[in-house]
């Protein structure tokens, strides 16, 4: 863990008088000043954005937010504005571009020749710190004195991707969290969390966003959040993939460019940064903690998978949300500046990451103890409550250094599969080839059928999840490979692995990674028999078969020795369908095939 400033911090906690409802059950505070808060512009300014007006403890709602933006983006040739899209319940998404030349469109954006960043606010809307952020640093660079930053970068600015859960708003809405006074909601209008999605895409929302990342081809991209957990010193922590993750050139940039500037930015300026921070037990911080190795479904892990570099940043829910908007303003504000310094080194890293083509790609990952880090905490007791009858957390507020804790991480590699050359999806699943297709995955409708050599899943033993998870029932089961040759009909999509997006069309379309279309539900259908055979037809069948084919009988004769096969009619019948050509043969057969 990167060693930080804990200048900011004061000797005792205070609970200082706040505006939020739940600062009486929340855990003590520290009253902090930093370096950052020269950045606040007075209520009074013509340019001070509706955080600044309203006491740094309210952020505004939606129409509030497009009308201010939308003045700022008519007074400046530096911005234009545009929707990606609308939301479930008809909510434009507005998308702020911010370039020296005024860029309105990706072709012109894409002629600058500058790196571009993409920073998205709001995907959990009520963890909202990276909308006043982003208000506050657009509005320094078009009537301020910032204007340099976008000289050899250029910004993309979503200031709420969850728009309809965004006007969800209430005091009540977050309870773990400090501020603002009135926050959005974890989930969208269909109850679907967007930081669920990345892999799936089932709502609207992530679809226009991964189109938009389609689109306009951003170098880097940056998630902000704000945390739930344990109580600890850091206000700002943040993270992305692992070095053993699927696109390591681009761990080693942020490792070796961008955290160091970073951090270094936000401790200058008062704030006290650190790595992502999840404790493996909440109520006993000696068990170490989590170093994680995130999935696609989540925006890091997507954006390992499709080779863009991602950051997720997490704020402390427990800091009060002006500190936690000016920490997200600096952090903001240096990645403009290393990108700016470092781009070129960044475009190589992607390069180099897309273009790698590793024939070995790891689908599972295990758990292994990583290197112990230095924790800057906060002290706590464990009391005995007389509400639940358990121990419970409590934490007093005093700054408590937890050196060399145990860390875990999912970083060792364990189910791995060898990169087809091919993949080959039938063009009645739809749906699944057109979110590949949102993803951006390229690819090709046969024209002329072909008969092919290729491998196929079987699974046994199909595992649904009891209850949904994110509107889909999830599944997983064994599976065998084995060697088929079919012919193919016209229309059957084929998707080459050899390809910027290959590594992401693999972890998508290999049953085993975790999330596939397979384990997220989208085959499903294939568990379902829909043809049966009855017994009447099935035993003079069977007899038929006996006599007709003596391996047949003996194999019968030997399964007979299972004394519960034996005494189960139904099996012994069922034994005989499955053997017989009236069987269906795609049952629990996984359709999408892949070249040997």
């Amino acid at each position: 863990m990167a060693e930080t400033s804990e200048q900011a911090l004061t000797e005792s906690p205070v609970l200082a008088s706040h505006p939020f409802i739940n600062d009486e059950i929340l855990p003590p505070i520290q009253s902090w000043q930093g370096q950052s808060e020269a950045l606040i512009l007075d209520a009074s300014s013509p340019w001070s954005t509706p955080f600044e007006q309203n006491g740094l403890a309210h952020s505004p709602d939606y129409e509030a937010t497009h009308q201010w933006l939308n003045k700022l983006v008519n007074s400046s040739d530096l911005l234009s504005q545009v929707s990606i899209g609308k939301s479930p319940q008809g909510r434009d998404i507005w998308m702020v571009v911010a370039s020296e030349s005024g860029a309105a469109t990706p072709e012109a954006l894409s002629e600058s020749n500058k790196p571009t960043i993409l920073v998205q606010a709001g995907i959990h809307s009520g963890e909202i710190d990276g909308k006043d952020a982003g208000m506050m640093l657009l509005r320094d660079m078009t009537q301020g004195d910032k204007q340099a930053l976008l000289d050899r970068v250029n910004l993309l600015f979503v200031p709420i991707l969850s728009v309809d859960a965004h006007e969800r708003s209430d005091e009540y809405n977050r309870v773990n969290q400090r501020g603002p006074v009135d926050m959005g909601w974890r989930t969208n209008a269909r109850n679907l969390n967007l930081n669920r999605d990345y892999a799936k895409l089932d709502t609207l929302e992530l679809q226009h966003m991964i189109r938009a990342i389609n689109v306009w081809q951003p170098d880097l991209y940056l998630d902000v959040h704000v945390t739930d957990g344990i109580d600890y010193q850091y206000d700002v922590t943040f993270g992305y993939n692992v070095k053993q993750g699927y696109s390591p050139a681009s761990f080693e940039w942020l490792e070796k460019y961008y955290r160091p500037e970073v951090e270094s930015a936000l401790t200058d300026n008062g704030h006290v940064p650190g790595p992502l921070v999840f404790a493996l037990d909440n109520t006993d911080l000696s068990k170490g903690l989590s170093y994680w190795n995130p999935s696609p479904r989540f925006s890091n892990g997507y954006g390992d998978a499709r080779h863009l570099p991602t950051i997720l940043i997490e704020n402390h829910s427990l800091k009060p949300f002006k500190q936690r908007v000016l920490g997200t303003y600096v952090m903001l504000e240096q990645t403009l500046k290393t990108v700016a310094k470092h781009g070129t080194k960044l475009k190589a890293a992607i390069y180099e990451d897309k273009y790698q083509r590793r024939q070995q790609i790891p689908l599972t990952w295990n758990t292994v103890e990583q290197p112990g880090w230095d924790f800057k905490g906060i002290g706590y007791s464990l009391e005995t409550s007389e509400i639940s009858g358990t121990e419970v957390v409590r934490w007093n507020g005093q700054p408590k250094l937890y050196p060399n804790l145990p860390v875990m991480g999912n970083t060792e590699a364990n189910v791995m599969t060898q990169r087809p050359k091919y993949y080959y999806v039938p063009a009645q699943w739809h749906q699944v080839i057109e979110r590949l297709s949102i993803h951006g995955v390229r690819m090709t409708p046969l024209t002329e059928a072909k008969t092919l050599k290729l491998s196929q899943y079987q699974f046994a033993e199909p595992t649904f999840n009891q209850k949904d998870y994110e509107g889909r029932q999830r599944v997983k089961a064994t599976s065998n490979k084995v060697n088929i040759e079919t012919t193919l009909p016209i229309g059957t999509i084929q998707i080459a692995t050899n390809q910027p997006l290959g590594d992401l069309a693999i972890l998508l379309l290999e049953p085993q990674s975790a999330d596939s279309f397979f384990q997220w539900g989208f085959f499903n259908s294939i568990f379902t028999r829909t043809e049966y055979i009855e017994d009447y037809a099935v035993e003079p069948l069977a007899a038929k078969m006996l006599a007709e084919d003596e391996a047949l009988a003996a194999e019968f004769k030997t399964a007979l020795e299972d004394e519960s096969f034996a005494n189960d009619s139904k099996a012994r019948l069922r034994w005989f369908y499955e053997r017989s050509p009236y069987y269906d043969n795609q049952y629990m057969k996984y359709p999408v095939l892949r070249s040997r």
